[in-house]
């Protein structure tokens, strides 16, 4: 597994674009915001390892790994992850940070469920998130990506969202 696509140039995925190249992946990193993909391309456009795409498409049709920086909400990480699902090769690993939403509710929305990963991010350590899809050697195929970029990685289980009821 060498090739990932970041998708989304903020700057949580180019902070991670820029460790995965440096891990000696390698990276292609897309935006939708055009402005923010021009700042990464100023930041690390001479990094070798590091290509630039306009569209999903592009940046996800040799990558193995592929994972999103877009908001943690239901809607932004649904619309990600279907074409993620539609464009990206078979083979490839979705995966996505997430503290508010169920990776199992989110891969049961793919025709790979048994390929989709949550991750939550902790300083120098991660935690994957497996949905009771999750294939095992997927998993460990995730856990080496994100130990070979020099996380510490921890496993959960996905549990279901808590509903906060409000007291007042």
């Amino acid at each position: 597994m060498r090739t990932v696509a970041v998708i989304g140039a903020g700057s949580a995925g180019r902070a991670f674009a820029f460790r995965a190249v440096q891990a000696g992946f390698t990276v292609v990193l897309e935006d939708v915001m055009p402005e923010k993909l021009r700042r990464a391309q100023d930041e690390y456009g001479e990094l070798p390892g590091m290509r630039f795409a306009l569209t999903v498409e592009d940046a996800v049709r040799e990558a193995e790994f592929a994972i999103d920086f877009v908001p943690d909400e239901l809607e932004s990480k649904l619309e990600i992850f279907s074409m993620l699902d539609r464009m990206a090769p078979p083979r490839t690993i979705l995966c996505t940070p997430t503290r508010a939403l169920s990776i199992t509710d989110l891969a049961s929305c793919t025709y790979r469920s048994e390929r989709c990963v949550g991750v939550r991010f902790d300083a120098e350590s991660v935690t994957l998130v497996r949905s009771r899809f999750l294939d095992d050697a997927v998993g460990d195929s995730a856990a080496w990506v994100f130990g070979t970029m020099g996380y510490a990685v921890a496993w959960a289980d996905d549990v279901e969202p808590m509903l906060v009821k409000n007291q007042s």
